[in-house]
C-alpha cells in the first residue's frame, strides 16, 4: 500500500508538466458541442501514447480508451467531458482560446488533462493493475440532450462491462488541493421547456377587440411561482423559471403571440414526474381564462445525479491516503445544476466528485460559464493521482 501510494504520487508530479501542457493547448482549441473534431484528435493520439486500445467511432466526436491489466478483472470507467461553451474569453491567460466566441468556461480542458494524467499514471504500473480501466470522452455534456445517454445506448459500458463509473468537476469555490463530495443526490434533473401563447393582435388603442398574449404570458409568468411556493412541499426542493420572453413588435401594435422559455428542476424523481402536469395545468388556466391558446413543448433534461456512497467512500479514502484528511470536504447540500454524468450512474455503480480549483490570488474564483473563469492548475496532477488510485481501489 505505501509503495504503490509513493508511485502514484512520484508518478503525479514526475507527468504533472505533461497534464498541464495538454491542459493548455485543449483551452486555446475550444470546440462547443458535436463539433470536437480537434479535440477528439488531440485525446485520440494522447491516450495510444500511453498505450490504450482507442475507439473514435462509437459516436459522434467521443473518443474511448481502454487500458488492459490482468486478464479476468474488473474493468472500472473514468468519464471526462469534452465540450466547451460559446462563451467570449477575459481571462487574459496567455494560453487563451483561439477560436473566437468559444471558450472552456466550465473546465473541460481541466478535466480531459486530469483524465489523461490518471491514464498516463495507470499506464506506468499496468501490469500490476488487477483489472482494466475505459477512459471515456464524452461530447456534448453542456447541450441536451447530451452526449452520455447515446454513449450508453451504443455500448459504451459494454465489452469489457464496466463495473463501477467514476466522474469529476471543477469547482472555483473550493480551494485547489481538496476534493469535494456528497452520497446520494448530488445535483437536479434539469428539464427545459418552450410555451408559445397565441391571441389575438389588434391596435393598442382597442385592446377590448384582442386578446394580448403579452398579458397571458405575464400572468402565466406569475401563476408558475405557485409551484414551488403553494404546491409542493417547502421542504422539497424545486425550481421553476423562465429565462427568455420574447414577443410584441411596436408600442401601438397589441402581440398577438409570445413566446416564453424556461426550466424546471428538482432532486426528487417522483416529484419530477409530476412537474409538467403542474405547470401544463396553470397554463391551460390562464390561457382558458383569457380565451388564448397555446403550445407547449416539454423536454426531459438530464435525471438526477445520484452517487453512490460506497464509491464515494473509495474517493474519501484514497484521497486521505494520498494527501490528508484535510483534502477531503464534505458537500451539506446538492446543486439545482444538471450533468448527464447521472446517466452512467443509473447504469452502474458511479460518483462524481468537485474537484478543488480555487484560488483568489491568481483569479481563479470566478463561477462557472463566467467569461473569466479560471483553475489552479496544481489541481490536475492532484486530480489526476486520486483518480488512478481509485480506480485501482474500485478493481478490488
Amino acid at each position: 500500500m505505501a509503495e504503490l501510494k509513493s508511485r502514484i504520487l512520484a508518478l503525479s508530479k514526475k507527468h504533472a508538466p505533461e497534464m498541464i501542457a495538454l491542459r493548455r493547448k485543449l483551452h486555446q482549441r475550444p470546440e462547443i458541442a458535436l463539433q470536437e473534431f480537434e479535440t477528439q484528435k488531440i485525446i485520440a493520439g494522447k491516450l495510444r501514447k500511453v498505450g490504450c486500445k482507442v475507439n473514435t467511432r462509437i459516436w459522434k466526436t467521443a473518443v474511448v480508451g481502454l487500458l488492459t491489466g490482468k486478464r479476468g478483472g474488473k474493468t472500472i470507467g473514468i468519464r471526462s467531458d469534452m465540450d466547451a461553451l460559446p462563451v467570449t474569453e477575459q481571462t487574459g491567460y496567455p494560453f487563451a482560446s483561439k477560436n473566437a466566441g468559444r471558450m472552456h468556461a466550465c473546465g473541460h480542458d481541466v478535466h480531459m488533462a486530469t483524465v489523461w494524467g490518471a491514464a498516463k499514471i495507470l499506464s506506468e504500473i499496468k501490469n500490476e493493475l488487477p483489472g482494466s480501466v475505459k477512459f471515456i470522452y464524452q461530447p456534448s455534456e453542456e447541450v441536451h440532450p447530451g452526449g452520455a445517454k447515446s454513449l450508453i445506448e451504443r455500448g459504451v459500458l459494454k465489452r469489457p462491462d464496466v463495473s463501477v463509473m467514476l466522474g469529476l468537476h471543477v469547482d472555483s469555490t473550493r480551494k485547489a488541493g481538496t476534493i469535494g463530495v456528497k452520497d446520494g443526490p448530488m445535483m437536479a434533473q434539469a428539464d427545459d421547456w418552450t410555451l408559445e401563447v397565441v391571441g389575438r393582435s389588434g391596435h393598442g388603442a382597442r385592446p377590448h377587440e384582442t386578446i394580448d398574449a403579452v398579458v397571458v404570458a405575464a400572468s402565466i409568468v406569475t401563476a408558475l411561482q405557485n409551484i414551488a411556493s403553494r404546491q409542493v412541499n417547502p421542504l422539497e426542493p424545486v425550481v421553476v423559471s423562465i429565462g427568455a420572453i420574447n414577443g410584441g413588435t411596436a408600442t401601438n401594435i397589441i402581440a398577438d403571440k409570445v413566446v416564453l422559455r424556461g426550466t424546471a428542476r428538482t432532486l426528487n424523481p417522483a416529484l419530477t414526474e409530476k412537474i409538467p402536469g403542474m405547470i401544463e395545468k396553470i397554463i391551460a388556466g390562464v390561457c382558458n381564462t383569457y380565451g388564448a391558446r397555446y403550445i407547449l413543448r416539454y423536454n426531459r433534461g438530464y435525471p438526477v445525479l445520484f452517487n453512490s456512497r460506497e464509491i464515494n467512500d473509495i474517493f474519501r479514502a484514497v484521497a486521505v491516503e494520498l494527501f490528508g484528511r484535510r483534502s477531503v470536504v464534505e458537500i451539506p447540500q446538492p446543486s439545482m445544476g444538471g450533468e448527464d454524468f447521472a446517466y452512467y450512474a443509473k447504469e452502474v455503480p458511479g460518483a462524481m466528485i468537485r474537484l478543488g480549483v480555487g484560488n483568489k490570488k491568481i483569479g481563479a474564483d470566478k463561477p462557472w460559464h463566467h467569461p473569466a473563469f479560471k483553475a489552479d492548475e496544481r489541481a490536475i496532477p492532484f486530480g489526476a493521482a486520486i483518480l488512478a488510485r481509485a480506480a485501482i481501489m474500485a478493481m478490488g
